[in-house]
């Protein structure tokens, strides 16, 4: 047996275990996890550090899920309100998901799908092909995202046939992975797995890092095999309270996915889900960290801030103001040492 399967197989710590292990309320856990079911592998449970840091937060229940503020949502990307296909979901023209899985190797605390973790969302390989039907119909699609759950999950036979289907439509363009496994599970990136991925060419994923210490020995190797096989890689994090809300942490981790091949891409603000309060980053916290990674990192080290809109209204990305006066056609800017230049505009 393979030994990423292994891992998965030895399922993860009791409510009772975790309670022991970090001196919690086992009562108050099992509540939790009877609401949100929570799993986490042995591999990602072994990277927590004390109790309370970036990746005990990220994975252990936490009492605040049961709660939550007028404002958070179920559904707050309105993904059901666009779903116009079995496993499809469609808020732009352009470009699609196809969701192919309801697995994940851990459970995230903050998953915007984490509705489903009350009524698991149905995906049999009957309604994957009716997606991918669906998406044989609509020449306007050009990018489809292969998500979930996540696709990885699946036996190698089943995500190719997904892979090989999709490829062969002829007015999609190419075709991005979203996945946690290369974080989470990396032991499941295999040279099988690499040998199927590299015929569905052009063929990019996006992986979600979201605190340096879960760039390990295990996940850098498997995000540079993926990158040998020429698998273009971009990061997604998820701005997140207590994990890497701190600039040098949030450097930390850039520097680290670039040196592991990755470019950093998205830096989401945490979309608005019911039970995530306590994860929870101010806009103007949000825009300050960004301020400091323009200022003190290379340009590749810095992700897009975006906002995805609640209902379904899409992303739009902020950008710290450096702009400070006007004056006629002189404007003046803050540069990266906080000193005050002059530059001349043109008139329209």
């Amino acid at each position: 047996m393979e030994k990423w399967r292994k891992i998965l197989q030895k399922g993860c710590a009791s409510p009772e275990e975790i309670a022991e292990k970090f001196h919690l309320d086992a009562g108050k856990l099992r509540a939790v996890a009877a609401q949100f079911p929570f799993f986490v592998n042995p591999y990602y449970f072994s990277l927590i550090r004390e109790k309370g840091d970036g990746i005990y937060r990220q994975c252990i229940p936490d009492e605040r899920e049961l709660s939550g503020s007028a404002d958070l949502m179920k559904d707050p990307l309105g993904e059901e309100a666009h779903t116009p296909a079995p496993c499809v979901v469609r808020r732009y023209e352009d470009r699609c998901l196809l969701l192919v899985s309801n697995r994940c190797a851990m459970y995230c605390r903050f998953c915007t799908r984490k509705r489903k973790f009350e009524t698991p969302m149905c995906v049999d390989r009957e309604k994957v092909l009716q997606g991918i039907e669906y998406i044989r119909k609509e020449p306007a699609i050009r990018d489809v995202l292969v998500t979930g759950g996540d696709p990885l999950l699946l036996e190698d036979s089943l995500l190719e046939e997904y892979l090989e289907k999709v490829h062969a439509i002829p007015h999609v363009d190419y075709i991005r992975i979203g996945s946690r496994v290369p974080c989470v599970l990396p032991q499941r990136i295999t040279g099988k797995l690499l040998k199927m991925l590299k015929k569905y060419h052009p063929l990019y994923m996006n992986v979600h890092f979201n605190h340096p210490d879960e760039i390990t020995e295990e996940s850098a190797r498997a995000l540079r095999r993926l990158a040998d096989g020429g698998i273009v890689l971009g990061s997604q994090t998820v701005l997140l309270k207590g994990v890497n809300d701190d600039p040098h942490v949030l450097q930390a981790l850039m520097r680290r996915l670039l040196a592991c091949r990755v470019r950093p891409y998205y830096l989401f603000h945490a979309d608005l889900v019911f039970g995530t309060e306590h994860f929870r980053v101010s806009l103007k916290k949000g825009l300050e960290l960004m301020d400091f990674l323009r200022n003190e990192s290379s340009g590749m080290a810095v992700p897009h801030y975006a906002v995805d809109l609640p209902g379904g209204g899409g992303k739009v990305q902020l950008v710290p103001d450096h702009q400070v006066a006007r004056n006629g056609k002189k404007v003046t800017f803050r540069n990266f040492c906080g000193e005050l230049w002059d530059f001349p505009d043109t008139e329209e």
